[in-house]
Formats: C-alpha cells, structure tokens, sequence
C-alpha cells in the first residue's frame, strides 16, 4: 500500500521531481568525475603535467560536496511543502503518522538512489571525455586512464547513499513531528516587514560600510595577502545578507510609494507581492548571492587564468627562442616563423665551464624583463651595468667577479646558460681572454616572434631538439629548459585543470544555486493561489496576472544576480598579482551564466504558473 502511494504521488509530481534529479544527476555526475581525474594512479603515474593538477579536482570534490548538501536538504524542502497537506489528509483518514514517515523516507531515498544511477552513468562519460580534452589541451598520449575506477565509484556511492539516508530520515522526522492541523494549513502565513526607523538606516549603512571594506580588501590583496583574504570574507557576507535583510526591503517599499508607478496596471499586486515575500526570501536571496559569486567567480576565474597563460608565460622572458649550436633543421624551422629580432653570440665550451665573449653581449645586450618601482609589473629593459673588467663569472668566484645588474638575469634566464650546461661553470670573458680558452666555437641564437601562441607547434619540435643538446652537455635527462616555452607548458597543464574544474564547479554551482532559489519561491506558491483566484473573481484578465508572474520572479531572480555579477566582477581584482588581465574573456563565464539562470527562471515561470493559474482559471 505505501508503495502504490508513493508511486501514485510521485507520478502527480513528476514535473518537480525531475528539477530535483536533474540537479542531483549533474551534481554526481561532476564529483565522480574530480575523483575519477585525481585518483587514477596508472595515468597519474605515467603523466607528470596530470599528476601536478590533482589537488585541483580533490579541491573541486571536496567544494561540491558541501555545496551539495545544501541543495538536497533545501530541494527536498519543497518537495515536503508540496505534499503536507496530502500527508494531513491521509492522517485524516486514519494513517498512522509512522507509515507517513516510512512513505516520505521511502520517496526521498528512491529520487537519491536514482540520481545516483543515472550520475555515474553519466561521470563515466564525462570522465572519459574531459579526460581526452586535458590530453589534447595538454598535448600528450595518455596511458592507464580508466573512466570506470573502483575507488572512485566507492567513494561516489558511499558519500552519496550516506547523504540520501540522512536526508531521508530528516524528512521523515520533519513530518512525523508535525500535527494533523500544521499540515492541512500549511502555507497559511504572513509575512511583517519592518523597512522603516533607525534599525532600517543603521543596516543599509553598516552593509555599505562592510561591501566597502571587503572590496578594498580584494583591491588591494597584493598588499594585504593572507590579512586580506580573512577581510574580505569576514565582511562581505555579512554585508551582502544585510542588503537583502536591510536594503532590498526599503528600496521594494519606494517603488510602491511611487504612485506613477503603482497605480499602472496591476504593479500594486506586484510590487506588493514582492514585500510578502521579503522576510522569507531575504537570507535565501543573499544565499544566493554568495554562491552566484563563487560559482561565476571559480568560472571567471580558470577562465582567465587559462587564457592569461601567454602572457603570464612573457613575464619572465623578453626573448622567445634560445638555440644553442641551432642545425639546419632548426635553422629551417625558424626561418618559417615570424621573427621580428634575432641576434647570435658566440661562446666556447670545455671541461672547465662554458666561456661566452663578451664584446658580442655588449654589442647587442639581450633583453630581461625587469621589475621597476612604480610600474605596474614586469617591462622589458637592457642591462645597462658597465663591464668594464676582462673576465666575469655567473656565481662569482675565486679571483672572478660576479656578474653586475640585469646581466646576470640575460644569461642566466635570456640565454638560458644555467638549463642548458647544468652545474658547469658560466663565464663572460674579453676578447683576449676568450682567444686564450682552449674549446671550440659555437653560437646560441636569440630570436623574438611577432606572436608566441601562433608558433606553439614549431617551438615545441625547437624545444625537444635543445632538450637533447642539454642532455649531452649535462648527461642527465632534462624534463625542462626553464625558457619561455617551458614555462608556457607547465603554465598550460596548472590552467587546464584550474578551468575544466572552475567551469564545471561553476556550473554545478549555478545550477543547484538557481535551484534552490526556484524551490523555495514556488514552495511557497501555494499560499499565492487564493490571491490571484481572487483578481481573476474580480474581472483581472489572465494575461495581466501571467505578465505579473513573469515581473515579479524576475525581480526576484534579478537582485541576487546582480549583487553576485559585482561581487566577481570586484573579486577579479584578487588575481590582479597573479592574472595579468583578469577580466581577459569575461564574457564566456557571464554569457554560461545568464543561459543557465534564464533557463531556471523560465522552468520557475512555468511551474509557479501551474501552481497558482490552474487550467480552470
């Protein structure tokens, strides 16, 4: 008998069901996916750029999981809203309360158990193909990854199964501690706000005061680091709670005393509906708020971060291509790309150390990236440090002086003299001092391209040629150069995890977010019925109250997303030290955003309508 119940109500409400799966699918189906990417040990094995990303996706699993817990109690909150006065009514009739409570524990772990199903089916694909597109991003041939991975799905299912249990008894507990009455009248409620007087003044003056001091903060991160970090957070919550506590409910209150406003149309229901709602909805709308701005934020943020990697790339580096004793092919290879400069030193090279001559560098000084006192980052510039002694040394030395300035800098990183030799000695010598070396002559090449990124496939065959020369002068194996083309590398393996999992975090985020904020305005639907079966007895056409639904939920949708938008759009500014451009790209995070809200708010718009403008109306 209560399974035919249960099926029987779960087929009436099949429509809200399925926003509530929905949500639970994409939510397993991105955790299995973090914990499939970061504990497969074959390929992390094989693949150091892989293995250097894992915390991200333990990062990313650990932040879904909580924000999970969150949407699933609030989820299936509306559901029990949904079904209390069917509950009161089969108490009514001679249910017991502990068959009630069975009944709901039984509904809720189903939709899990089903959400759960559906999730791995679907990480198992994702997995597999997010997987090829970090080794395409990444560039290499990825071996003993495994989108079906134990561990993986026995984590998946133990954290999952878990939170349905407890969330089942939390509902069953929820009804069974309700009386038949508290069930029949539920919806029945009123909502008083205040938005007036001096605790009205002093909230909207202290929430202006803590956004302001939070934004300051993230401004100036390069500055406050660590202190920062805690101020900002300490701050802006709080602040962005009392705007929606404070603020939200006097500025509603103004558009209502404008009389122009008001009196067109049915604006007074509107606007009216909208303070009802005020002191329900305003710690879940600043809720809201907050996880919009982490959930755009993590996809702003990997987004910018990825496609900040050639820049950050030429931080460092003011040259593009170093070739030492560059052959033909070589040669070839650079006379295909688009070199704006290029200049060759000479230098010898023995047992004894590597010699460069030092009238070729004072000919043409390589240039370095330096940091200068009021600039706003790192500029390329010349050595400008005179060598007016005949012989000097990288480190220094017995009777050798080590080099002044940026010269240093333009030998060690320019020419990449440190990668190349290993831990042989580098020397500058004079003319006369370089004749007296005993060693054969050769040339390394330093080129500047008109566009780095358009040249990546020609860079990297340089590259692997220049390993192996290394690796004969060193005799070790060179992972890496340490030019600019390395850094571009290991650069792009950190940005690809930090943006498929920033993106999919997001999405995740955005998606339960704008969920919850669906749920809890249509769980109080119900009480709205009354209202708008009144207007439609008094003669309002149907039109004028659907085009009052539309208004008023936008409005709801609309203040969080804004107060979230700025909160990114100041938060950006924590990257500043480490982003060269943040706000590189912004447009493909807000543009993923604004489909996905307006997604929820249409759904929200439908179902709402359903609820309170039944077909007899």
């Amino acid at each position: 008998m209560l399974l035919k119940l249960s099926l029987t109500s779960m087929r009436k409400l099949a429509k809200d069901y399925l926003v509530l799966l929905f949500g639970l699918t994409i939510s397993i189906s991105i955790f299995y996916m973090f914990e499939t990417l970061a504990q497969n040990k074959v390929f992390l094995e094989a693949n150091s750029l892989i293995s250097s990303i894992v915390f991200v996706f333990h990062v990313g699993t650990f932040i879904l999981g909580i924000i999970t817990v969150f949407y699933i109690f609030y989820a299936t909150s509306f559901l029990l809203s949904l079904r209390q006065r069917e509950l009161g009514m089969y108490m009514t009739l001679g249910a017991k309360k502990r068959k009630i409570t069975q009944l709901m524990f039984m509904e809720t772990f189903f939709v899990g158990l089903t959400a759960l199903i559906i999730g791995i089916v679907l990480g198992v694909g994702l997995s597999y193909g997010i997987a090829e597109l970090l080794m395409w991003q990444l560039d290499f041939q990825g071996g003993g990854f495994q989108p079906l991975y134990s561990s993986s799905l026995l984590i998946t299912v133990l954290f999952y199964v878990a939170l349905f249990f407890l969330t089942s008894i939390v509902n069953a507990w929820r009804v069974g501690r309700k009386s038949v009455l508290s069930l029949l009248r539920s919806g029945q409620q009123q909502d008083q706000i205040k938005t007036s007087g001096l605790r009205t003044f002093f909230g909207v003056l202290l929430s202006v005061i803590l956004i302001a001091v939070g934004y300051y903060a993230m401004v100036h991160i390069a500055e406050l680091m660590q202190f920062g970090i805690i101020l900002a957070t300490a701050t802006i919550i709080p602040g962005t709670y009392l705007i929606f506590i404070s603020l939200l409910p006097f500025l509603v209150k103004r558009l209502k005393q404008n009389r122009n406003l008001n009196e067109t149309g049915i604006n007074s229901f509107t606007l009216g509906q909208l303070r009802f709602r005020m002191l329900n909805l305003m710690m879940v709308l600043g809720t809201v708020a907050m996880l919009i701005a982490l959930g755009l934020g993590a996809m702003t943020a990997g987004t910018s971060f990825y496609h900040n990697i050639g820049i950050q790339a030429s931080m460092f580096h003011a040259n593009d291509v170093v070739l030492y004793e560059p052959n033909e092919t070589e040669k070839q290879t650079l006379a295909t790309m688009d070199v704006t400069e290029e200049e060759d030193y000479r230098y010898k090279y023995n047992e004894e150390g590597v010699y460069f001559l030092k009238t070729d560098l004072e000919a043409a000084p390589p240039e370095v990236m330096a940091f200068e006192e009021g600039s706003e980052g790192f500029s390329p510039t010349t050595p400008d440090a005179k060598l007016s002694k005949d012989e000097y040394a990288l480190y220094g030395g017995e009777g050798v002086t080590e080099l002044p300035g940026n010269w240093w800098t333009a030998v060690s990183t320019e020419l990449g003299a440190g990668s190349m030799f290993g831990n042989r000695s580098i020397y500058i010598y004079g003319k006369s001092s370089y004749q007296e070396v005993d060693g054969e002559e050769q040339h390394v090449t330093l080129a500047k391209l008109n566009d780095f990124t358009a040249h990546l496939p020609e860079l990297e065959k340089l590259d692997a040629s220049q390993k192996s020369l290394a690796e004969t002068y060193t005799g070790n194996q060179v992972e890496q150069l340490g030019g600019k083309y390395s850094n571009y590398v290991a650069l792009k393996g950190f940005a690809s995890g930090t943006i498929f999992m920033g993106v999919f975090l997001g999405i995740a985020f955005l998606m339960m977010m704008a969920s919850v904020l669906m749920f809890k305005l249509l769980s109080s639907a119900g009480a709205d019925v009354h209202r708008y079966s009144m207007l439609r007895k008094i003669g309002v056409r149907k039109t004028l109250l659907v085009r009052s639904i539309y208004r008023e939920l936008f409005l709801l949708f609309l203040f969080p997303a804004i107060v979230g938008i700025v909160h990114v759009i100041v938060g950006m500014q924590m990257f500043s030290f480490i982003i060269i451009e943040p706000y590189t790209k912004i447009w493909i995070p807000l543009t993923l955003f604004f489909v996905i809200y307006g997604i929820y708010y249409f759904i929200t718009v439908q179902m709402y309508k359903r609820i309170v403008l039944p077909k007899q109306f």
